[in-house]
């Protein structure tokens, strides 16, 4: 997937006015992800984002522990001027159920076994309970 497909899907799943907020999004969703993700499943994603999504997520900041689902986006809305939990909850969704249609099934199935239970809904592929 190419860049300006990949923004164009999180600007339209976002809803977002424009471009720039969909890319601010964007930057700070794989930011945080990328701070939660090690290893082999960190590559593999990059390697199916665009070049600009994967210098983000392979350039993370250190996370001390792993957020659950809801810390996630409490980080995400303190990170986003003037965003709220709502609306932190919209970017993240929008970025990363469009990183989920790039990374494919098996490494999502990959990338849930690494992050705390919850994410597969914050990604848009619920896991049967």
């Amino acid at each position: 997937m190419n860049w300006e497909t990949f923004l164009d899907q999180v600007k339209d799943r976002g809803e977002y006015p424009s471009r720039r907020e969909a890319e601010r999004a964007i930057r700070t969703v794989l930011a945080l992800l990328g701070a939660h993700l090690v290893g082999t499943e960190r590559a593999d994603l990059a390697a199916r984002l665009p070049e600009t999504c994967a210098l983000v997520l392979l350039n993370p900041m250190h996370a001390s522990e792993p957020l659950d689902p809801e810390r996630f986006v409490r980080a995400t809305a303190a990170w986003i001027d003037g965003a709220t939990e709502k609306t932190a909850a919209w970017d993240v969704s929008a970025v990363l159920s469009t990183a989920a249609d790039a990374a494919g099934d098996e490494l999502m199935r990959r990338i849930l076994l690494q992050l705390p239970p919850g994410y597969d809904l914050l990604f848009g592929h619920p896991q049967p309970v």
